[in-house]
């Protein structure tokens, strides 16, 4: 599965950036998608997980980013989205979208491409 992770950039804290996971080779609404973080020096993060597009079940925020993003899926243009409000200095790291082709969260960090920085910074 090849994942592709956008929308990144340089952001003023209090902020909203929306980042897009694609992928050229594989339909999204067949696996549970999430969201990693990484910074350098730092363990990743799960920050968010959502199902496979056939189950409407809740979709998982770790503490750190509940209330301020959102997680949705667009099964007409192949995509996942994270959308980030109200950004904090600590948010800034790389963005990883992942799957390990399961259809429900928990997901492992199997299947992962190129992640998008965000820096959150005045």
């Amino acid at each position: 599965v090849q994942l592709q992770a956008s929308g990144g950039g340089l952001v003023q804290p209090g902020g909203s950036l929306r980042l897009s996971c694609a992928s050229p080779t594989n339909t999204l609404d067949y696996y549970a998608i999430a969201w990693f973080r990484q910074e350098p020096g730092k363990d990743r993060e799960v920050v968010s997980c959502i199902n496979y597009g056939y189950e409407t079940g809740a979709p998982y925020y770790s503490d750190s980013v509940k209330g301020r993003f959102t997680i949705s899926r667009d099964g007409a243009k192949n995509l996942v989205y994270l959308h980030m409000d109200n950004l904090k200095p600590e948010d800034t790291a790389v963005y990883h979208c992942a799957t390990d082709r399961t259809v429900t969260c928990p997901v492992d960090y199997k299947y992962w491409g190129q992640g998008t920085q965000v820096t959150v910074s005045s």
